[in-house]
């Protein structure tokens, strides 16, 4: 019964740890969703700008376009957040009373205050 019992946790242990996993790296992307539709930041995407609540939904569509290829909130800032896929230019964020900079950037700085907060 031992022997039964091992070879059910050897077998389910790494489903488990994947599934954990999974829920950590969802957790992160939702909450960089709601962070971004929680700011009163522009967000320029090939010159254009657009509000949080815009640029969230454009986010999504992206998201569950390249949803096989996205293992971490990294990946989802990277293949959904930062660049145009068609121009290759990159996603701009302008919030008030700070200095433009990149999707990218501020993202993954939230990201990693996320983290660290946790």
């Amino acid at each position: 019964m031992k022997i039964l019992s091992l070879l059910f946790m050897f077998v389910t242990l790494p489903y488990s740890i994947d599934r954990a996993y999974a829920d950590s790296v969802s957790s992160e992307i939702d909450h960089l969703i709601a962070y971004i539709t929680a700011s009163d930041c522009s967000f320029i995407r090939n010159g254009s700008v657009h509000p949080a609540s815009e640029a969230v939904e454009h986010m999504k569509k992206k998201y569950q376009y390249f949803k096989k290829k996205i293992n971490s909130a990294e990946q989802f800032i990277e293949l959904s957040a930062s660049k145009s896929t068609m121009s290759g230019k990159p996603y701009f964020i302008k919030c008030p009373g700070a200095k433009q900079k990149q999707s990218r950037i501020w993202l993954l700085e939230e990201l990693h205050h996320y983290r660290q907060n946790k």
